[in-house]
């Protein structure tokens, strides 16, 4: 390894497996669960965002199974 690196003339690149972490998606979503998860998101410094999808993940992981009725 080099005792210094030169990093004035380095170009940068963008993660190419950045798009497959995640993807943006439109989908309507109760304000009361909206709400809910911000509040929480207050309480934990995580972004609400993240704590849904951390929550839909352990229901993947889990397979669980939607319950209606």
């Amino acid at each position: 390894m080099r005792e210094e690196y030169d990093f004035e003339h380095m170009k940068g690149r963008k993660n190419p497996y950045a798009k497959q972490l995640k993807k943006q998606v439109t989908i309507r979503i109760g304000t009361d669960i909206i709400e809910y998860f911000k509040n929480e998101a207050k309480e934990t410094g995580i972004p609400y965002q993240n704590l849904i999808n951390i929550y839909l993940r352990d229901c993947v992981q889990k397979n669980w199974k939607v319950s209606v009725g």
